[in-house]
């Protein structure tokens, strides 16, 4: 693990949680009630890892690029993300009773407006895209933000995994899903810092192979930690998938090999690290808390 992008890392999330605040900060509009901005507020800022937005500045770097206003476009990303968790822990979803180690949102507030806080960041995140991308590249970053949460991506990855299971699911069921449900909106975080950096082409192909990769490990590695964890580490009920039924990794092809299979696909993202003009340290360091995650 780099040293150097460690501390990178580390500098970029301060700037990500302090422009995160500034977003809900702003919004002073006597329209929106304060009982919603609240309770937007509590699951953005609930910790987390703030992979996305990191992924997304650390893109920019490994393409050599640079945007006066990357932070905020960064910070979109975590705005949807965070809307699909409240949702996710919803009653009609999972029913999850903690998130990030702390009460999900319909339990420290209420359903109605858990389900409006998560429809108040969904779109606020499109308006911070489109502001801080700027009137060049407003249009295509927001098409690229859109198809990754929508029908063909993290949406409709959802849907089909509340499909009731009748049967065991098979490896290429469950990379279905864990490719849109989870590596959809990481390959976008991977695009978005391409595209913010006017990367040419070869390097955004270098950073969709390594987004499509650690995608994928990352959520395998979540379906092993669920497996073998804790709450405290997780920040949530480790039972759950099992107990609901959930497609997992190690449901379809055991915990030894699903662990070998995360590998695989860092491997492979580590590869792709080759193909990129920039400093590559800060995505090599967050390959390896995935490959810590994989065997803790």
């Amino acid at each position: 693990m780099s040293a150097a992008g460690e501390a990178w890392l580390s500098e970029q999330r301060q700037r990500v949680e302090e422009t995160l605040a500034s977003i809900i900060d702003g919004l002073t509009s006597p329209d929106c009630p304060e009982r919603l901005r609240r309770a937007m507020r509590y699951s953005l800022e609930g910790g987390g890892k703030r992979l996305r937005p990191l992924l997304c500045l650390a893109a920019l770097r490994a393409a050599g690029g640079t945007h006066p206003r990357a932070v905020e476009a960064a910070c979109s990303l975590e705005l949807l993300h965070t809307y699909s968790l409240i949702h996710d822990d919803l009653p009609a979803m999972d029913d999850d009773e903690l998130r990030r180690g702390r009460p999900t949102c319909h339990r420290a507030f209420d359903e109605g407006l858990a389900i409006l806080a998560g429809d108040g960041l969904l779109t606020l995140a499109f308006e911070v895209l489109a502001r801080a991308a700027g009137p060049e590249l407003a249009g295509e970053a927001t098409l690229l933000l859109s198809a990754a949460a929508g029908p063909a991506g993290l949406v409709g990855g959802q849907a089909d995994d509340l499909t009731p299971m009748t049967q065991a699911p098979t490896i290429a069921e469950v990379e279905s899903i864990h490719r849109r449900k989870t590596g959809a909106l990481m390959r976008a975080a991977l695009g978005l810092g391409g595209l913010l950096a006017h990367a040419p082409e070869s390097s955004r192909i270098a950073l969709q192979k390594f987004g499509e990769a650690l995608g994928l490990a990352f959520q395998i590695a979540d379906d092993c930690l669920a497996e073998s964890g804790d709450a405290r580490t997780l920040g949530k009920d480790p039972r759950t998938d099992r107990e609901r039924g959930r497609r997992t990794h190690p449901l379809a092809a055991g915990l030894e090999d699903s662990r070998r299979r995360g590998e695989e696909l860092l491997a492979e993202a580590e590869a792709a690290l080759a193909q990129l003009p920039g400093l590559t340290d800060a995505l090599s360091s967050i390959l390896a808390k995935v490959k810590k995650r994989l065997r803790p």
